[in-house]
């Protein structure tokens, strides 16, 4: 696999780099993956090259949804964090976008609007990653978050430019295979989340790695459940209670012991449980967290999640943190350099450390 700061030295004034980016966010207080692009941005600029951004947003269903998942907005963003103009291209006239490209200066930066509006970027779809390419003359990788997705714009298109792995791309895959292929013991497995099916491939992978595994949320749910405590109604999988059962006798699997009921459904772990839980982290030289503890959206509910981001970010371990809901909890509470990585991924962060071969990864190779 190539990588993109094999170009370091090279001077790029005469390329034009289609690049694909994640920005597939809310809106700008959600600007993780936004920021997390800017240094493959500037690093291409810098060399004089000519950049065309590539990115999906949301899951648009029709027509009646170009304004609500439109990357518009995302190009202001973007000139106001870069210092010069970004051109949004609203429309796919794929002729005259190529037109536009080869007549602007070097260092331009376009964005296309969302490909998502296109059929075939889903379908990863040939002729569609063909006109994609037609762009540019070589293509950069760096939207780790979709590269378990075999999409036209991620997958096929490296068939017909020379492809590169970003700056964040490869962060992503040096950061988790630190914890993957060597990490220092012990390490400390914390899930939380909706659905414990999204997670057992990580949580088998690392069954035997990890010294504890701390599970919260949706996932503890289906756990007590299936010890038959009364967990009134909550969120749980009563589909998952074969492999519950196997988890629940494993004495690395720490359950909580105590939660907050509110209308007769769990929605946090309890002190007891986050006395426990940070008494196991402080023991950690190695930590990763998947999904929050609790629903951390009410304030009411974030105690327990919040205890957790502090306690690893005390612990002096090297941590990765990833997922959506997880990754803002951190972020709003300040603690963004006291965590050792941040992935930008959910699924896919839980697919590569599960050990599967992302489609996006494995194109570039």
């Amino acid at each position: 696999m190539h990588y993109l700061t094999e170009l370091k030295s090279k001077n790029l004034s005469k390329e034009i780099c289609v690049l694909r980016v994640d920005f597939n966010v809310k809106d700008i207080k959600d600007a993780l993956r936004l920021e997390a692009s800017l240094p493959t941005i500037k690093f291409l600029l810098k060399r004089g090259a000519k950049v065309v951004l590539l990115s999906h947003r949301g899951r648009p269903k029709s027509k009646k949804s170009l304004n609500e998942f439109s990357l518009k907005f995302i190009a202001k963003f973007l000139a106001k964090k870069l210092g010069r103009p970004v051109k949004f291209i609203n429309h796919f006239d794929f002729q005259k976008i190529k037109e536009a490209v080869i007549k602007a200066a070097p260092k331009s930066i376009f964005l296309l609007e969302n490909l998502r509006f296109l059929g075939g970027e889903e379908k990863n779809d040939a002729e569609l990653a063909k006109r994609l390419a037609s762009l540019g003359t070589f293509f950069v990788n760096d939207a780790f978050a979709v590269s378990h997705r075999k999409n036209a714009s991620v997958y096929a298109i490296t068939k017909f430019l020379t492809s590169y792995a970003g700056l964040l791309l490869e962060n992503e895959i040096k950061s988790l295979d630190k914890v993957l292929k060597n990490p220092r013991q012990p390490l400390i497995l914390i899930l939380g989340g909706a659905k414990i099916s999204d997670k057992i491939g990580l949580i088998k992978k690392f069954l035997n790695k990890a010294r504890h595994i701390l599970i919260g949320g949706g996932l503890a749910n289906t756990l007590l459940w299936t010890k038959g405590i009364d967990i009134g109604q909550s969120l749980y999988e009563p589909k998952m209670s074969g492999i519950a059962k196997g988890l629940i006798k494993n004495k690395r699997v720490v359950l909580p012991n105590d939660w907050l009921v509110y209308k007769k459904q769990v929605l946090d772990i309890g002190p007891l449980t986050i006395q426990r839980f940070n008494e196991i982290i402080k023991t950690a030289r190695t930590i990763i967290w998947n999904g929050p503890l609790g629903y951390f959206e009410d304030k009411r509910f974030r105690r327990g999640s919040a205890a957790i981001a502090k306690a690893i970010s005390r612990s002096g371990a090297f941590s990765v943190v990833g997922g959506g809901e997880t990754t803002q909890l951190v972020l709003s509470l300040g603690l963004k350099n006291r965590i050792g990585f941040l992935s930008t991924g959910g699924g896919a962060m839980l697919e590569y450390l599960a050990g599967k071969k992302l489609p996006g990864i494995n194109a570039l190779k």
